[in-house]
């Protein structure tokens, strides 16, 4: 059992997809840094200098100053400004997982057009007219093709 399962994960297919499973989740932490650190402050500060992983709503009588002291309190509260993030996070990331798909079919597309095609035919070498490349016998001169 130990040498199937060695085998199963030797494969080239299940190391492909574990790769790929480890650099999506290295990409993931790129882009939550990328939304977090880089993009939504300029744009908090455009919108009028308003901090988006801090906004919420307060779903309790209590009044609260932050959202940290809201959470200290364990009341219960939407945290929406963090949905934003998450919302952005999933634009980019699918954004960029089209232009990764969208070049690998181009390529994909390219060395298609570049393979040169199989025949389909071939000559028989007594007439010299074109037959499928299956045929034993000529259909023009009815010679036995070999």
């Amino acid at each position: 059992m130990l040498k199937e399962f060695k085998t199963f994960v030797m494969r080239g297919n299940v190391l492909d997809l574990a790769v790929a499973v480890i650099i999506g989740g290295v990409f993931g932490k790129i882009v939550s840094s990328l939304v977090n650190d880089v993009l939504m402050p300029p744009i908090g500060l455009a919108v009028g200098k308003v901090d988006f992983s801090s906004l919420y709503i307060n779903l309790s009588a209590n009044t609260y100053a932050s959202l940290t002291e809201a959470q200290k309190a364990g009341a219960p509260i939407i945290k929406y400004g963090l949905f934003i993030n998450t919302v952005i996070d999933f634009l980019i990331v699918s954004f960029v997982i089209f232009l990764v798909v969208n070049l690998a079919n181009r390529l994909r597309l390219q060395q298609a057009a570049a393979a040169p095609a199989a025949p389909a035919t071939k000559e028989c070498p007594y007439c010299l007219s074109t037959i499928p490349l299956k045929a034993t016998r000529c259909g023009h001169c009815t010679s036995e093709i070999k």
